[in-house]
C-alpha cells in the first residue's frame, strides 16, 4: 500500500529528512529512536540511506506522541509501545479513545499542512 501526504504524490518510501520534516523532529533524533525502539526499523537502500514507510512514519508518531505530548520516559515509551504491539487491542477506556483521537487529529493536521 502506498503513503500519500499533502503533496499530493503517492510514495511508497520516505527519507529520513522527508520524515523528520513531518514529525518535526531532527534527523539524529530518528537514528536515535532506531536504536532505543525495536519496532522502528527503516530499511536501508543500496546506497545505505534510510528509507522509511507507511508503517515506519506511524511507529515515529506514536514514539513522539508517547515522549512529547505523554512525557513518557525512553524505557516506559518502549514498554507502552510493546505493550500495544502484543495485546495489538483497540482502547476501550474512553479516555484513552478521546487521546487516541486527539493524537489523529493533530497527526491529519500536520500531514495536510
Amino acid at each position: 500500500m502506498a503513503a500519500s501526504f499533502d503533496n499530493g504524490i503517492t510514495k511508497l518510501y520516505y527519507t529520513i529528512s522527508e520524515v523528520a520534516d513531518l514529525v518535526d523532529e531532527e534527523a539524529h533524533v530518528l537514528r536515535y529512536w532506531e536504536t532505543e525502539f525495536e519496532q522502528l526499523h527503516p530499511k536501508k537502500n543500496r546506497g545505505g540511506k534510510r528509507i522509511y514507510t507507511r508503517d515506519d512514519i506511524d511507529t515515529v508518531f506514536r514514539i513522539r506522541h508517547l515522549l512529547r505530548d505523554e512525557k513518557f520516559t525512553i524505557e516506559g515509551a518502549r514498554q507502552a509501545l510493546s505493550k500495544r504491539s502484543r495485546t495489538n487491542e483497540i482502547p476501550s477506556d474512553s479516555k484513552d479513545l478521546v487521546e487516541l483521537k486527539s493524537f489523529l487529529e493533530r497527526f491529519l493536521d500536520r500531514i495536510k499542512d
